[in-house]
């Protein structure tokens, strides 16, 4: 039986720094507007499970949706725009 150690450097091949690099960096920079809008939608979706909703909370919700919605669509965008080279 072989054990993990005797593969290790198959496993590990570049060691890992711990730190994300410049380039997760921006895409996450990129992508703060749908992340924020996707912690908003579930913030309006949490207080639902202990409780039925109301009217507000419905509305609340709707909103909430529709900036994730816009948020997705203009993140496809910038990428499409970037792909194509600012054509679109």
């Amino acid at each position: 039986m072989k054990t993990i150690a005797a593969l290790h450097r198959l496993v590990t091949a570049t060691p890992i720094d711990g730190e994300p690099s410049d380039a997760e960096l921006d895409a996450i920079e990129e992508e703060m507007p749908l992340i924020l809008a996707e912690v908003e939608f579930l913030d309006a979706q949490l207080p639902l499970l202990e409780r039925p909703a109301t009217v507000l909370d419905v509305r609340r919700i709707r909103r909430a949706r529709h900036r994730v919605l816009a948020a997705r669509r203009d993140l496809t965008n910038r990428a499409a725009a970037a792909q194509t080279g600012g054509a679109a």
